[in-house]
């Protein structure tokens, strides 16, 4: 006996298909601007020869891409359901998820060798061009920063695009910071230190990332769901007798699953039917935990012993 229950849940933003698919059109300006920003730092890179402008541009670059990734990654996880695919292609989003950490740790080893290379072989970088780049660079990236902080709090493809746009700003932040130094006091050890302070920014936000990527490709349970919680308030109900095969997921941001075997005392089955059990299971998660799709089957005291040889 089983039964399939949805209920929905505010998440700050109206949310059709995946989660991130209400947050399609800021991605794309997001984009937009991080392309133009990138092709403005390489030039400035160049006449200005400072390895943190080209690390920034470079960064961005892989933002750029990252962001792409997203956009596609949503057009394939919001497609139908099929008999194959049965949820689709939500994973979509959390593989483009994981590629931007790939990329990002990337970009973060990239920045740090080649700040290491610049202290063995100084260049004579130009102080005023850099800053004008660079704040170029830091307006834009608040511009889509704005534009991206509500989305990364909902999904982890948008979160990943949001922490690449972070690490921008701040790569910004500090490409004008080692210009200011460079332009008052000639030291040339600025723009290296500026990037070496990129590369470090990047990494540890991109592993935090990437262990909720992969917490729910190894279908952890949802970090919000506290499992020995959800455990106590199914036995809570009057006439369980225990739960087995408890399993709580995520298909992809802002869409957590939840299934459970709960065993019922006949006569309460007898009296009060299947119907009301499931709506009194399915009313008592709804009211506690934000779970998107609640999934049980009732069965009797016993029936688990010989669960696996029926389900031959």
């Amino acid at each position: 006996m089983g039964a399939g229950h949805d209920h929905g849940h505010s998440h700050g933003a109206p949310v059709t298909g995946t989660a991130t698919a209400a947050y399609r059109g800021r991605l794309r300006v997001a984009l937009g601007i991080t392309i133009t920003v990138m092709v403005v730092e390489v030039v400035g890179g160049l006449l200005a020869d400072s390895l943190a402008l080209i690390a920034d541009a470079a960064h961005m670059a892989t933002d750029a891409l990252g962001l792409g990734m997203a956009l596609l990654a949503i057009s394939f996880a919001n497609r139908p359901a099929t008999g194959n695919r049965t949820f689709g292609y939500a994973r979509g989003e959390i593989l483009a998820a994981l590629a931007n950490c790939l990329l990002l740790l990337g970009v973060g080893g990239y920045v740090l060798y080649e700040a290491i290379q610049r202290f063995v072989t100084p260049a004579d970088t130009e102080g005023g061009l850099t800053i004008v780049f660079g704040l170029i660079g830091l307006v834009a990236n608040m511009i889509s920063l704005t534009l991206l902080v509500r989305g990364q709090k909902d999904s982890l493809n948008v979160r990943g695009a949001f922490l690449e746009v972070a690490a921008d700003a701040l790569g910004s932040l500090a490409v004008i910071i080692a210009a200011v130094v460079i332009l008052t006091t000639g030291w040339q050890a600025a723009d290296p230190i500026a990037s070496l302070a990129i590369g470090l920014m990047i990494v540890p936000r991109t592993l935090k990332l990437l262990r909720e990527t992969l917490d729910v490709l190894l279908e952890s349970a949802p970090k919000d769901v506290d499992m020995q919680d959800v455990r106590a308030h199914i036995l809570g109900l009057d006439g369980v007798e225990d739960v087995h095969d408890l399993h709580a997921w995520t298909i992809t941001s802002g869409m957590p699953v939840l299934s459970a075997h709960v065993v019922v005392r006949t006569d309460v089955l007898n009296a009060i039917g299947n119907e009301k059990m499931l709506h009194e299971l399915q009313g008592c998660l709804g009211d506690h935990f934000d779970v998107e799709h609640c999934t049980f089957q009732l069965e009797p005291r016993g029936h688990a012993e010989h669960e696996a040889k029926l389900c031959h």
